[in-house]
């Protein structure tokens, strides 16, 4: 008995681990907007003074923007580990999720990288240490998050039949 239940544990360690690994990437986004929201400045140099002075009065939409992410990051733990209810609609917004995370991580990943090595010259130029945040933390957590919801989706996958 003991042994079935490690086996169960184990399986189900097998089927959420990648989940575990987008809500670790998310996590983090999630707790320095929660940082933020709070006040804090640590990090904030990565977003530019012109963000900073734009949203000064309305630092409150992080309250929300927060939320969201929490939801994204550890919605779908929650759903791989308690069977994907209403497995259709759950599954296909994780799906869209990770290729929004993919597609808007990867894009800004790269060209950020290409610009901070000279191999794109905006014509306006551009703030480097906010070009850094991007290019190098938070861009390539959305990657990380977005590729690893993926791969927990087609690890997971089942047949048609099986989500009726």
């Amino acid at each position: 008995m003991v042994c079935n239940v490690s086996r169960v544990g184990v399986a189900r360690w097998e089927r959420s681990r990648w989940f575990w690994v987008a809500a670790l990437a998310g996590g983090l986004h999630v707790a320095i907007t929660l940082y933020w929201a709070l006040g804090g400045h640590a990090l904030l140099w990565t977003m530019g003074t012109g963000f900073i002075a734009k949203f000064e009065s309305m630092m409150w939409i992080l309250w929300p923007v927060a939320l969201v992410k929490a939801v994204g990051a550890f919605g779908p733990v929650w759903l791989s580990t308690h069977g994907w209810p209403w497995a259709r609609l759950t599954r296909l917004t994780v799906w869209l999720a990770s290729f929004v995370l993919i597609g808007w991580g990867g894009l800004n990943t790269i060209v950020g990288n290409m610009v901070l090595f000279g191999l794109i010259r905006p014509t306006d130029g551009f703030d480097r240490p906010v070009m850094i945040g991007h290019a190098w933390i938070w861009d390539p957590l959305f990657l990380l998050w977005g590729i690893s919801l993926l791969t927990g989706l087609i690890r997971t996958r089942t047949t048609r039949a099986s989500l009726v």
